[in-house]
């Protein structure tokens, strides 16, 4: 495995990210440790969580196994701002609630600091100065080294860096999108702000949720049982079941071939060749899962592999990207 800067900071973190949210979960403790293992044996160091997986439950499982680690080796990041209670402070990007719950995530992890904190996505209710003003409070206290977000627009997070210059807080070093061979929308204003400002991309979903994994195929008229497909949400299959994404999948299983590789394989290596891309976040539910994702690391697409891909993913521009 292969190690990067993240976006312009000097921290170094394996070209892939483990994504611990199925920890405690879907996937028992048992083989969240045997993943967490195989990981870092691969030569993982990166892993990525959050406080409101699972309640808590994911944090908890990493951190009990943190516990038999060095943590000096390891990049350990989590994210707030969904409800961790009832009550109307459990939730959203306020000092309380911030402060409140990086307590929290760090007694769950069991350990004193957090080398990256993310906003999970923004928050309507709480002035902007109040929450990032709170993590520069974090950084200088030593609780967490880097700051980050997720699921931003691009308007959230220059505002947000704009902020952080004119007052001389500490900014964020990443941001964590959708971005994925069927969701290429980050490349129109959110991927030349990370690049610009210098900010590292960390991409979650990247098979999105089964979609390139190899179990759709076209000619199909309803998903997989039990896949997130069958359910609500912005994996749902009236979203996803139209012409432009088979022609994808069908481009993807044809250069898989042609590279003797794995679909999965291909559509995270894909993602680890993008511009300004970091690294890519796996969430593997089970053991032999992750054993096929770590089969992206160490090789290359080849140019006019990549062109394929991107010439069978490219979407239609809305206005005014076309111009």
């Amino acid at each position: 495995m292969d190690y990067r800067n993240l976006g312009a900071t000097g921290l170094k973190v394996s070209e892939l990210c483990l994504g611990a949210m199925m920890f405690g979960g879907q996937t028992d403790e048992q083989d969240s440790i045997e993943i967490l293992n195989k990981f870092t044996d691969a030569g993982g160091t990166f892993i990525d969580t959050a406080d409101v997986y699972g309640a808590g439950r994911s944090e908890e499982v990493l951190g009990g196994w943190l516990k038999t680690q060095r943590r000096e080796d390891l990049v350990i990041a989590t994210k707030v701002w969904g409800p961790m209670g009832s009550q109307p402070n459990d939730r959203g990007l306020s000092r309380k609630h911030i402060l409140d719950a990086v307590d929290a995530s760090l007694r769950r992890l069991g350990t004193d600091y957090i080398d990256l904190y993310q906003l999970h996505r923004w928050d309507d209710s709480t002035p902007l100065t109040e929450t990032l003003s709170t993590l520069d409070t974090l950084v200088r206290s030593g609780k967490v080294r880097y700051i980050g977000a997720s699921n931003f627009h691009a308007w959230h997070l220059q505002k947000a860096i704009e902020l952080c210059r004119q007052n001389g807080w500490a900014s964020f070093a990443s941001l964590q999108p959708l971005y994925t061979l069927l969701d290429r929308s980050p490349e129109w204003e959110l991927l030349p702000v990370c690049q610009n400002e210098g900010l590292g991309v960390i991409t979650w979903s990247p098979l999105r949720s089964g979609w390139l994994s190899g179990a759709f195929r076209r000619g199909m008229t309803a998903p997989p049982p039990n896949s997130k497909a069958a359910g609500p949400g912005t994996h749902a299959w009236d979203r996803y079941a139209n012409d432009h994404t088979w022609g994808v999948i069908d481009e993807l299983d044809a250069v898989a071939k042609d590279a003797g590789k794995t679909m999965p394989q291909v559509a995270v290596r894909w993602l680890m060749q993008r511009p300004g891309v970091t690294a890519p976040i796996i969430g593997p539910r089970l053991p032999r899962y992750l054993d096929d994702l770590l089969g992206a690391v160490g090789w290359s697409l080849t140019p006019e592999q990549l062109e394929r891909l991107d010439t069978a993913s490219r979407p239609d521009l809305p206005y005014p990207y076309f111009l």
